[in-house]
């Protein structure tokens, strides 16, 4: 093989390593990741170049490649931990956590990810052990293609880990499938030609040579497209974060639910301050969306915090500095449309908003600033998004008095966010705000929950937001609970003060096109009127707009409608699932087909293996021609072998006629001679079959393919009844 050759062949295997390593670009940013990859590239092809001039250096250069390439990125992602630009003891344990610990920090990050060593260097390191494969794959081997395998390992990881879509995807795909398409080229462009002896060797691009790396270019654009374009689910793809999230803190977590009365009794104490640029109605610690008639617990997915969050598109953009100094438990005061942290590295909780920190703080005082981006809410039609996750959770063993509790509430009213209001309203009229610092309710369990809605009617906000969000997941409204922090009115120069009394739990509902809408039942009860931005104020536009309760009327239908039966109601859920079903039936057939109809043949053949004597013959005989009657050999009853030898010959040629003539001579023997069939001829017999197998194996591999999938040679013919 040539030093001309083997440079193009390197020069693509490198290039397309080195993009399907920029292919985690939407995990860390392409420029964080180009110098590392570029240097893993370089130094691969130096080495090349320094053992193509050094051939007695060819044994060692899977190792000069690793050893450099890791030196490489020492010198480039992990010059802190060197000393005088020398490695040391840290910068081999970096790459060895990078190595074994960074793909899966990775997942539990939000991207982009921040680019740290630690979670960055899993990407120039997969990119390394393609390089070193791949290049002796190709250069001793001599299998381009082979070599390629380790490249899209790297590039599937890659689509695994967040796969590109649209325009984008179509980009990748052709600046992948250009080097890729240039290594298989340059495998089959050159053919050395000798025109007599003595004269050079000539080259000179063969047909076959372009054929490969053009339908290489095309797979690969047609598939990108594919991808990005056709969605039959209607839903993201699955990538691997989807199965990945951070662990929580090992300490112990305490629920701030549990300490709303704690706090009431002493309202005075400073818990955190914050100056910001716009006003901030609540401060949110954590989102509670189980219950089991006891507790309320979250179900936090929490994930370490990247370089930043997707804001509302089109929202209004706020920040604000905190100094929080009355928190003892891991959770952070923090915004639901939050987009970034500065001064911190917290814990986040995307879907709700919240933050935690993953270690205890050495410090009683934590400052950091929030940053967001609260959209413009439009509660549109008002109807509430029943497949929010964790919106119609489960409620315990509801109490039946407390049943009535729900219907009185809702007057009959369907699942709106008016009828969400309403329920807002009934425990806002019905109900009274405790206040004091004695002697305060405490619990959120059913009992206490009962004791609230039917003999006291005086709670805290714990009570009142509990006793909401069960009476509206009884009513099919998709509810869940918060707990926080008013946007303080207590003012120190330009800071506002956040005090035990600030406290609050309150509930959300699932609006479609809205996402979780805040209410607030204790502010109602207390006649407060605190000025509202941004979703508030859509809130309250609504709540001002809300009928009396008297005119509330349950919806009517139209006259000659009858109401929906439960029969009608169980058929229009069941359309839903249907066709997954019809799917997963389709799908269950197919692979039975596929895997069920070769399985069927090979054990057939085995039982006809396996008998003796006259049967055994005739088992050889039914073997061949229902071997040649699934590669469309027309067989009619009454044919002879001789016949049946006639039609194959047309299909195969001598490979196909002798065996089976053979097999006529040995059948006429079997079956007129009137002599005892011996072993020998059985044996004489299942050659002849086995010559007939090796010369249908010279017919094209679909046609293969279609024989061992033909499901009716499976029927015994007219005629012959198989023992």
């Amino acid at each position: 093989m040539s030093a001309r050759f083997d440079r193009f062949a390197v020069a693509g295997l490198l290039g397309a390593t080195g993009v399907a390593g920029l292919l985690f670009a939407p995990v860390f940013g392409w420029a964080e990741l180009l110098v590392p990859v570029l240097v893993v590239v370089l130094v691969a092809y130096g080495c090349v170049e320094l053992t193509a001039k050094f051939p007695k250096l060819i044994p060692y250069r899977p190792l000069l490649v690793a050893v450099l390439g890791l030196l490489g990125l020492i010198e480039t992602v992990l010059t802190p931990t060197t000393f005088a630009a020398l490695p040391t003891g840290a910068s081999v344990r970096a790459l060895a956590r990078g190595f074994t610990e960074g793909w899966q920090l990775t997942l539990q990050s939000t991207w982009p990810a921040l680019p740290v060593p630690e979670q960055l260097l899993f990407v120039p390191l997969s990119v390394l052990l393609a390089v070193v494969l791949g290049l002796e794959l190709l250069l001793r081997l001599k299998k381009p293609l082979v070599a390629l395998v380790p490249v899209l390992a790297v590039a599937g990881l890659a689509q695994a880990y967040e796969a590109l879509t649209g325009l984008v995807a179509v980009a990748a795909a052709l600046g992948f499938a250009l080097p890729a398409g240039l290594l298989l080229w340059s495998g089959r462009r050159v053919r050395s030609v000798s025109r007599a002896p003595g004269v050079p060797r000539s080259w000179r691009v063969t047909g076959s040579a372009v054929w490969p790396a053009l339908s290489t270019v095309v797979a690969l654009v047609a598939g990108s497209v594919a991808f990005a374009a056709l969605d039959p689910v209607g839903r993201d793809p699955l990538t691997l974060k989807d199965t990945q999230a951070a662990p929580p803190p090992r300490s112990r977590v305490a629920n701030p639910l549990d300490e709303i009365a704690q706090r009431l009794i002493r309202p005075g104490e400073e818990v955190f301050r914050y100056r910001g640029d716009t006003p901030v109605d609540q401060w949110r610690l954590i989102v509670l969306n189980g219950f089991d008639g006891a507790n309320w617990l979250s179900d936090s997915r929490l994930h370490r915090l990247g370089a930043g969050l997707d804001g509302a598109p089109g929202g209004t953009g706020g920040s604000a500095e905190l100094k929080v100094r009355g928190l003892s438990g891991p959770w952070l005061p923090s915004h639901q449309d939050l987009t970034g942290v500065d001064g911190l590295a917290p814990l986040v909780d995307q879907a709700a908003g919240t933050l935690m920190l993953e270690s205890p703080s050495s410090t009683p005082v934590r400052d950091y600033r929030l940053s967001w981006s609260s959209p413009e809410v439009d509660l549109g039609s008002g109807e509430v998004d029943a497949r929010a996750p964790g919106g119609l959770g489960g409620l315990g063993a509801v109490p039946p008095d407390v049943e009535q509790v729900a219907k009185d509430a809702m007057r009959g009213l369907r699942p709106t966010f008016q009828s969400a209001l309403q329920l807002e309203r009934f425990l806002s009229t019905n109900y009274q705000v405790a206040t004091g610092t004695e002697e305060l309710p405490t619990g959120h369990g059913w009992p206490q929950l009962r004791h609230f809605l039917l003999e006291s009617k005086r709670g805290t906000s714990e009570q009142f937001a509990a006793a909401y969000v069960v009476l509206a997941r009884m009513s099919g409204i998709p509810a869940r609970l918060v707990v926080g922090f008013r946007g303080a009115a207590e003012k120190d120069g330009d800071t506002h003060v956040v005090r035990n009394r600030d406290v609050l739990a309150w509930p959300e509902v699932a609006v479609a096109g809205a996402g979780w809408v805040a209410l607030d039942p204790t502010a109602a009860a207390v006649g407060s009127s605190r000025s509202q931005a941004g979703p508030g104020k859509a809130v309250a536009k609504a709540r001002a707009q809300l009928p009396a309760e008297q005119q509330l009327r349950p919806p009517q239908l139209p006259p000659g409608t009858r109401p929906d039966s439960a029969e009608d109601q169980n058929a229009e859920a069941g359309v839903s699932w249907w066709w997954p079903a019809l799917v997963g039936a389709i799908v269950l057939f197919g692979l039975l087909w596929l895997a069920g109809v070769p399985a069927a043949k090979a054990v057939r053949a085995r039982r006809r293996r396996r008998r003796t004597g006259e049967e055994g013959v005739l088992g050889a005989w039914d073997e061949i021609r229902d071997r040649l009657r699934a590669h469309g050999v027309p067989f009619r009853i009454g044919m002879t072998p001789r016949d049946l030898a006639e039609s194959a010959g047309s299909l195969a040629g001598e490979g196909i006629r002798e065996p089976v003539a053979r097999l006529a001579k040995v059948l006429d023997v079997t079956l007129w001679s009137g002599v005892p069939v011996g072993d020998g001829a059985v044996r004489k017999a299942w050659q002849e079959v086995g010559e007939v197998r090796r010369g249908l194996a010279a017919r094209p591999f679909a046609a293969r393919v279609l024989a061992a999938l033909e499901p009716r040679t499976l029927v015994p013919v007219k005629g012959r009844k198989e023992g």
